[in-house]
């Protein structure tokens, strides 16, 4: 068995797990997350956690339930406190403004780019070059701060475009005569 699938998930008071016909609903401050329960796993919800078996000694059950285990862990973090990428942009005349549901972006094209937000993802621009992503679902925040930074990703030579605010540009040494 999976030595993930071994820790239970602490559920916070606030938040509301269901269990019924295959799928598990989380419910919280921050939104509600369904995800269909793979047959492979057992879960036993008591109280205030949730613990994961494999159903049978097969491999491919062993790892399933360390992977759902993760999963159930992502979307009771997701409802109670949410998820949030940070990206920042590099260079000169690169700004970014969040309007409603969609960001615009200004990075050095003829064009702007209009990027419109899915539903429970928000964006935030507290400074012109730094664009926070907010959500309760921890696949389609990754997934937008991704997509955002395809726009533009940072070159070698100079470091210019979108980033993570985590993330480390190694720049490359310019030719020499």
């Amino acid at each position: 068995m999976s030595r993930v699938a071994r820790m239970p998930v602490a559920v916070p008071s606030g938040t509301d797990i269901q269990i019924a016909n295959g799928v598990l609903t989380a419910k919280g401050p921050l939104g509600t997350l369904t995800q269909v329960i793979n047959p492979l796993v057992e879960i036993k919800h008591d109280g205030a956690q949730l613990t994961f078996a494999a159903a049978n000694d097969s491999r491919e059950s062993g790892a399933m339930s360390g992977t759902f285990r993760a999963l159930v862990a992502n979307m009771v973090q997701g409802v109670s406190k949410g998820f949030e990428r940070k990206l920042t942009l590099v260079g000169v005349g690169f700004r970014a403004q969040a309007q409603g549901a969609s960001l615009n972006l200004s990075l050095g094209f003829s064009h702007p780019v209009v990027h419109s937000m899915p539903e429970g993802v928000k964006c935030e621009t507290p400074t012109q070059t730094e664009i926070l992503i907010k959500g309760a679902d921890k696949q389609k925040v990754g997934q937008v701060a991704a997509e955002v930074r395809a726009y533009k990703p940072p070159e070698p030579y100079k470091g210019k475009g979108v980033r993570y605010a985590d993330e480390v540009v190694i720049i490359k040494e310019t030719k020499k005569k």
